[in-house]
């Protein structure tokens, strides 16, 4: 599995010999500070010590070949590689699932590159590289946007002029895909429900923020909208805000356009609010009294709490709240402040339960049981709902 982003090339080498219980990871790394200067190169196999590879990586097919030759040297190899699966941002309204990629799929990608203009170019790159390294195996595009393909049109649809929404793709497209599918069915199989039948609302918490509500197994609305910019208040991200912001900005601070979506994009939530972006540190911050860091959590436990909400009214079956990603399955306190005032809608944490659970292997339930709705911190792992996808449509292929 391979995730290239705009300045990081993240990997995974799964066995999967024996699918899908016998799937396993051999290897996880990361090159990081592609294109500048004092890049570094971290894998990971098993409990051993991390392999650490330092120097400067100019581009990201430099970045492949540091990473090819780290798993030839040091394992696990590549003596037997049945596909390649490609972690893409931005699938548009032609792809709600995985597909194999070809000429058309990559030009696709790269015309979608107007839509996600951080993250599909730098895809794309890795796509082309290691398609032109490894010709002879399928390789598979899993698209962020594909599992909130769901949504109706009343949950998508922006209110605005309809033949200027068509021609540029003006939409709630929702994201973080990957890793709510894993969870969604995750959540499903500790509950004992099938996956077609649960109910959930799920707050992936990092330094990207989402909320999807879903329903019988299926996305029904999701906080992030046109661009990852949208929603809950995130580390560096505004979340929601009244558009008008942006034409007061142009016309009264004298920004570009640029300059606004700099500010909001990568200047705005917690770092916006406290100068800190990592919620550690923010955290940290407000227990030894720092006001702005405890405002700061504040805002973003309300507005995560508010689209929370917003989504147990979209799911009229609800099974479980979850909670999964960095700082969901990190952070007690955090969940402790979204779900506690929410005891009139049947949602109760086990204080114990919930401050015991940090970081946990797999599903952990964290309510008092008194309910009907279950409070779960459930582990992330996008790598594993991507080698599951592209086993899958591959298998037919090899």
């Amino acid at each position: 599995m391979v995730n290239s982003g705009s300045s990081s090339l993240k990997y995974d080498v799964w066995d999967v010999s024996d699918p899908p219980a016998g799937s396993h990871r051999l290897a996880s790394g990361v090159v990081e500070r592609v294109g500048d200067v004092g890049g570094r190169l971290t894998q990971r196999q098993g409990a051993g010590e991390p392999i650490i590879v330092d120097g400067d990586v100019e581009n990201h097919r430099q970045a492949l070949e540091v990473v090819r030759a780290v798993i030839d040297r040091h394992g696990p190899g590549l003596p037997a590689l049945v596909a390649v699966g490609h972690r893409i941002v931005h699938g548009g309204e032609r792809y709600s699932g995985p597909v194999v990629i070809d000429d058309g799929v990559e030009a696709e990608i790269d015309r979608l590159s107007d839509l996600a203009p951080l993250h599909n170019p730098a895809n794309l790159v890795g796509v082309r590289v290691l398609r032109a390294a490894y010709p002879r195996v399928p390789h598979v595009a899993v698209f962020d946007t594909s599992f909130h393909a769901t949504m109706p049109p009343e949950a998508h649809t922006y209110a605005v002029p309809v033949d200027i929404a068509r021609r540029h793709g003006i939409r709630r497209w929702g994201f973080h895909g990957t890793s709510h599918q894993y969870v969604s069915h995750r959540a499903a199989e500790y509950l004992g429900f099938a996956a077609d039948e649960i109910g959930l609302v799920i707050c992936h918490v990092g330094d990207g923020v989402s909320v999807t509500a879903v329903r019988d197994g299926r996305s029904v609305d999701t906080s992030m909208g046109l661009t990852p910019l949208g929603g809950v208040v995130m580390g560096t991200r505004a979340g929601d805000l009244d558009p008008a912001v942006v034409t007061h900005l142009q016309r009264h601070a004298g920004l570009g356009i640029d300059e606004v979506d700099d500010l909001l994009t990568r200047r705005s939530g917690l770092r916006g609010l406290c100068g800190d972006s990592d919620m550690r540190t923010v955290r940290s911050r407000a227990q030894g009294g720092d006001e702005a860091a405890q405002l700061a959590i504040d805002v973003y436990a309300y507005r995560l709490r508010m689209f929370l909400g917003a989504c147990l009214a979209l799911v009229p079956t609800l099974h479980a709240v979850v909670f999964t990603a960095g700082v969901g399955e990190n952070d007690p306190e955090l969940r402790s402040a979204v779900v506690g005032p929410l005891a009139h809608l049947g949602l109760r944490l086990d204080d114990t339960a919930n401050r015991g659970t940090v970081g946990p292997p797999g599903p952990v339930r964290i309510d008092d049981r008194s309910g009907r709705v279950a409070v779960l911190v459930v582990p992330t792992d996008e790598s594993a709902e991507i080698c599951r996808l592209t086993l899958d449509l591959a298998a037919g292929l090899v």
